[in-house]
Order: C-alpha cells, then structure tokens, then sequence
C-alpha cells in the first residue's frame, strides 16, 4: 500500500498533466498566494513541450508577450522576457528582428518557468483512470504504481491526437502523428527513401520543409484532401477570437450559431499555415526543379482508402474524390499532420477524454453526448464534485481555448477562483453535516 493510501491525504486540487495549461494554473495559484493544496501528474520523466516538433526555424505562430503570464500580470517573474533576460538571451532575442520566437526558445522558456514548481509535481507518473471514491467523498485518480485523492480535478492533459480512422489500426514504427515525428524519424533515417505527410495544416508544411532539407534524397508526398495549401486567415480582425471577450460572445450564443461561428473562423488555425512557410516551401520547389530536381509530389484533392503496412513499408490506396480515380503508393512511413479532436460529436471529435471514461456516465452532459462544459470550464458531477477542464473547451469557450497560449493565463486565473468558491463551498457543507 502506497503512502498516499496509508495517510489518505486528499488534496484540494490535482492537476492532471504539467503542460503549458496546467504551468500557467501553478503559477496563478503561486501568484495569488492561494491556501489551496495543489499536487501535478506529469508522465514525462520531466518539463518539456512538443519536444517531437521542435524542428530547425519553425516558430511558435503567437505574440510572445501572449506567454504563461504576462496578460493576467505583466509584473511577473515569469514572463518571456524575464526568462531571456535570466538567460542572458534579451538583446540577442531582441537582434532578431523576428515576429514570433522559435519554437526551440518557447519550449526552454516552459522548461525554465517549470522547474521553479518541481516540488508540486511528481514525474513519470502517467495516471490510467478516475474514479470517484463514495466513501472519502473526492476523486481517485490512479496510475500504475499509485492512487492519488482529491476535491477537485483539474485536467490539462493536451488534446487527444486525431488519427483517422483508416489509420488507427496501424499506428507504429512507420505510421506515426507528427508528436513522434522527431523520434520516429531518428529510428528510420539511415534507411529512408520515401515518405507521406497526410494534412495540410502548418505543422504539414513544416514537416516538408524539414523533409527536404534534412533527407537530400528521400522522395516526398504530401497528401490532402482540399485543392491547396491554404494561407492561414491571418487577419487582426478575426484574431479578435484571442480576446477575452470573445469567450464571453462565444459561450453565450446557440449550439447552432456556435457551429456557424467555427466554421467561419476554422482557417484562422485549422487546415491553413503562415504565408511565410508557404512562400518558403514553394520557392524551396521551384529551385528543386531548377536543379533537375523532382522528388516531391502533391496528391491533393485526396483521401487515403486503406493502408496495409509491411515490414519495410507501407501501401496506401488512394482516391482522387472529385474524378473518383484510385491509385497507390508505396512508401517507408507515413507521418499524420492531422491534429488533435475537439469535444463533442462528429468527425475529428471525441464526447469526452479518455482519462474520464469510468466516470463519464456521472458527469454533466450536453444532448449530443458531449461534457457539458461550464462558463468556469468546470464540469458538474452526480457527486457534487467538480472536474475543470484547462485548455480542452474549444467546443465551448472559442478558438483561444485551443493549443493558443493566447488565454491560458487568463484562464488559470478564472479556474483558480472557481475551485476557491468551490472549496470554500464544500467545506461549509462538510461543517454543516458533522453538526447535524
């Protein structure tokens, strides 16, 4: 038996995951110097961010001043800057002359703001399951070594990876999302001749550049289902979405209108990439082909039909949907540009996250099955208990709400006063019952 089963220590909140969401929550918590007891799960073996993406130039697409921090409390000792500054990077950064940082900076930042909170949180520990516990009144989250307890759940896992179904059943060493894109590429680099990039969106065309300049003589496919390579609706109009305000906007209107609204502002993240990658992989073409060069071909306006792996490669049947022509290629690997699943129903969604399938029957939910999410980002539950969703409410709090640092330290700071409410809420009600 665990320490934690012998002393059945609850704590007032845990947190499920020490990413960007979750870092941005402990540093609220900090910050507002609040009483809560707060313990992090974390299934990496320590602080990192999207260390399979951290691809030579690529930069992070977002204002670096948007950080963990600086729009709730531009003061603090947790801010980009401040971290340049401690590095002894500022004037260097500075010298750039670049709009956005590269995503190797941005993830040295979360790593350096990360390891003033190491003692919150424990390492290596992938939790399995959540439970709630009848008896202690609070929720049960389990890994495979241990069982951890508390009020309230905050979970700031990530979003799931979206791998189509087509695919699902032959996710490997050949076939892999683009989160294992360095690590997969590292294991097949000295025998790599071919390889498919299935996606279009800005990780996609990173992913090709990255291609063409680290694998001289690999041929390359790019394979999507629309017309082009589509600019990503970089207008400051619609990143209004980034404002706080438009949560509010947002969370009020219809499911019907909400639906239209995504479907507008869909090219302002999805399926779209900055004009610079673009530019630069067609101009990265163009002198291909001046050099006599042809290794990279586009399959656009395509689906993949069915995928059968070998153990040297894998065959993919492909159809082109307007003229309905099938045809196949035969690749080493195929990575998936294909992104991360939304709350709710349909294709590319998912009603609720894995991690809460043994208690999703007793959590609040809307008609179409999804999780009926909360202005607080919390989600109700038959207990009386609470789980708080951070930086998985795109569904229903807008695109600011996706994998954007854009509000998640104005979040933090909404969720950190909800659970104070909370708390403060259920321990009136435990002192009302012990008295009756």
């Amino acid at each position: 038996m665990s320490t934690f089963e012998k002393n059945c220590l609850i704590h007032d909140v845990l947190g499920v995951g020490f990413g960007p969401s979750n870092l941005a929550f402990a540093i609220a918590h900090e910050e507002a110097d609040s009483q809560l007891d707060v313990r992090f799960l974390e299934q990496a073996d320590g602080p990192n961010w999207q260390p399979g993406m951290l691809l030579d130039g690529s930069d992070i697409q977002n204002n670096p001043l948007r950080d963990l921090v600086t729009p709730r409390n531009p003061k603090s000792h947790y801010t980009f800057i401040n971290y340049l500054k401690s590095e002894g990077r500022l004037y260097d950064y500075l010298n750039l002359g670049i709009l956005y940082p590269l995503r190797k900076d941005y993830a040295k930042y979360i790593t350096w703001a990360a390891q003033f909170f190491s003692e919150r949180v424990t390492y290596g520990t992938r939790v399995s399951s959540v439970e709630y516990d009848r008896d202690l009144h609070c929720w049960t989250a389990r890994s495979d070594k241990d069982r951890f307890l508390a009020r309230s759940l905050l979970v700031g896992t990530g979003r799931s990876r979206n791998v189509p179904e087509v695919f699902a059943p032959h996710l490997g060493g050949r076939v892999f999302h683009l989160c294992d894109y360095r690590p997969a590429m590292k294991a097949l680099a000295p025998g790599l001749h071919s390889i498919a990039v299935v996606g279009s969106s800005q990780s996609a065309v990173e992913i090709h550049l990255d291609l063409l300049a680290s694998y001289p003589h690999a041929h390359i496919h790019a394979i999507h289902r629309g017309y082009a390579m589509r600019q990503k609706d970089t207008s400051p109009f619609s990143d209004h979405v980034y404002f706080p305000e438009f949560i509010d906007y947002f969370f009020s209107v219809s499911d019907t209108s909400r639906l239209e609204l995504e479907r507008q502002l869909r090219p302002t993240n999805y399926g779209t990439a900055d004009i610079d990658v673009l530019h630069k992989l067609y101009l990265t073409l163009y002198e291909e082909r001046l050099e006599g060069r042809n290794r990279f071909r586009i399959s656009n306006n395509t689906e993949v039909v069915s995928v059968r792996p070998s153990a040297d490669g894998v065959a993919l049947e492909l159809r082109e949907r307007f003229l309905d022509r099938t045809s196949e290629l035969y690749v080493d690997a195929v990575v998936l540009a294909t992104g991360f699943k939304d709350l709710g129903s349909g294709e590319g969604k998912e009603h609720f996250p894995a991690l809460l399938a043994g208690v999703a029957d007793g959590l609040g939910r809307r008609a179409d099955g999804a999780l009926c999410v909360e202005r607080d980002y919390s989600v109700a539950s038959e207990s009386g208990l609470r789980i708080y969703l951070n930086g998985l409410c795109e569904s229903s709090h807008g695109l600011g709400d996706a994998g954007s640092f854009s509000l998640l330290s104005l979040r933090s700071s909404e969720i950190l006063a909800s659970m104070e409410r909370d708390v403060a809420g259920f321990a009136s009600r435990a002192l009302r019952r012990a008295s009756a």
